[in-house]
């Protein structure tokens, strides 16, 4: 057998492309499926070994579709360079050109399902990492959970296009098999089968353009179901508050490492309760600060479901924290030292802060580094390295002084 197209038959290497690809696609379609059942079994709560269990599965399922989109493209520019054989139906234009739009659903999908996924990986943080030794990001893709989300979705929706075209390429490949007996499937397989093919081939131009329609159809449809929207956190807003310092603007941040990583989160809905006087009372306070947050404004990567879970932050039952402390002056900086409570714990903290004053306008930041085990967060997981024991937080606002505090 030539390694080598002909007008009437494959060579040798389009015959193995076509089959490691098959093979490559089937066993990462299914593995996807699994690894999806796994996470959310995590998502509810799961011990180490199914965390564990998830992210080997995840882990391959990334490398495979890595390890895919390289073939595709190798598969891609050797078809380029080498003659097709022709059609053995070219006389029936429907059928024709059905078979040469799923040729090219095939050849799209094949690049793009896996680039989706990968720009999925590479936006965002807190991943089942990808097996190879050049990293875990992509040239000009940000770390950004929006374009993350996007990324998933699209990923998510282009391979049931795939699964589409793949379902579709088999039943036309048995049609050609079992009723019309003729040599389209044995073309493919092993050993060298030429059948000549029919006078008349359809052209490129349409099946590409229904194609593309399609695609735009499948991601069209989806825009218009609303499956693009960012995803926005769940949990009734918090109540604003009345205080002597109202903050303007901030972040209230964390930050864990998961699998050797850093991971880094935000809360969007948090609430200050400021006092705070430049001039210390007789006990040397400057004044008093309570914080609450709602744990369901959290974002953290691609972990922010599992940190949702009765195992983590458990929000069904717990969806605040809080910290109440009181604010004080030592040395060139500032202390505030109080309560912080998570879950059901209640654990003292001292947070050492910077605290800049100009007229009626205060700008601080702080931070201070807590243990997960002292909240019961993680409990089933006791490995650090999967997932650290530390947790930072750090916080940075801009307040202004109320008339008359």
């Amino acid at each position: 057998m030539p390694l080598t197209n002909s007008a009437d038959t494959y060579g040798r290497v389009t015959k193995t492309f076509h089959w490691l690809t098959a093979l490559l696609i089937l066993s990462n379609i299914a593995l996807g499926w699994i690894a999806s059942d796994v996470a959310h079994a995590v998502e509810g709560g799961a011990d180490e070994t199914v965390i564990a269990r998830a992210t080997l599965l995840f882990s391959i399922h990334k490398t495979l579709g890595v390890t895919i989109f390289f073939v595709a493209l190798a598969r891609i520019l050797w078809a380029l360079g080498q003659t097709k054989p022709g059609l053995l139906n070219g006389d029936k234009p429907a059928e024709a050109w059905l078979a040469e739009t799923v040729h090219w659903l095939l050849y799209g999908s094949l690049v793009l399902v896996p680039l989706s996924g990968w720009v999925h990986h590479a936006a965002t943080s807190g991943f089942a990492p990808i097996w190879w030794p050049f990293g875990q990001t992509l040239p000009f893709v940000p770390k950004s959970e929006p374009l993350s989300q996007a990324a998933g979705t699209a990923h998510f929706i282009l391979q049931w296009v795939l699964i589409g075209a793949i379902a579709a390429h088999v039943a036309g490949a048995l049609k050609h098999h079992l009723i019309d007996r003729d040599a389209t499937l044995r073309r493919m397989l092993p050993g060298q089968v030429s059948a000549p093919p029919t006078a008349r081939q359809p052209g490129h131009v349409l099946p590409f353009v229904t194609a593309l329609a399609v695609w735009g159809a499948a991601m069209g449809g989806a825009t218009a179901l609303g499956w693009f929207a960012t995803e926005q956190s769940g949990g009734p807003a918090l109540a604003q508050v009345e205080s002597d310092w109202q903050v303007e603007s901030g972040q209230l941040q964390i930050a864990i490492r998961q699998m050797g990583s850093e991971v880094t989160g935000s809360f969007a809905d948090w609430t200050a309760d400021i006092t705070y006087a430049e001039t210390p009372d007789e006990s040397g306070q400057h004044g008093t600060v309570e914080v609450t947050v709602s744990i369901p404004s959290l974002t953290l990567g691609s972990v922010t479901q599992q940190a949702m879970g009765a195992d983590f932050f458990n929000v069904n039952e717990y969806p605040t924290a809080t910290f109440a402390a009181d604010l004080s002056a030592e040395g060139d900086g500032h202390v505030a030292r109080g309560t912080l409570t998570i879950r059901d714990q209640s654990v003292p903290i001292e947070m050492p802060f910077d605290l800049t004053i100009e007229d009626d306008t205060a700008t601080a930041s702080g931070g201070l580094t807590v243990d997960r085990r002292d909240f019961k967060i993680g409990q089933g997981v006791s490995d650090e390295g999967s997932l650290g024991y530390s947790v930072e937080i750090r916080f940075d606002l801009t307040a202004t002084r109320e008339s008359g505090a």
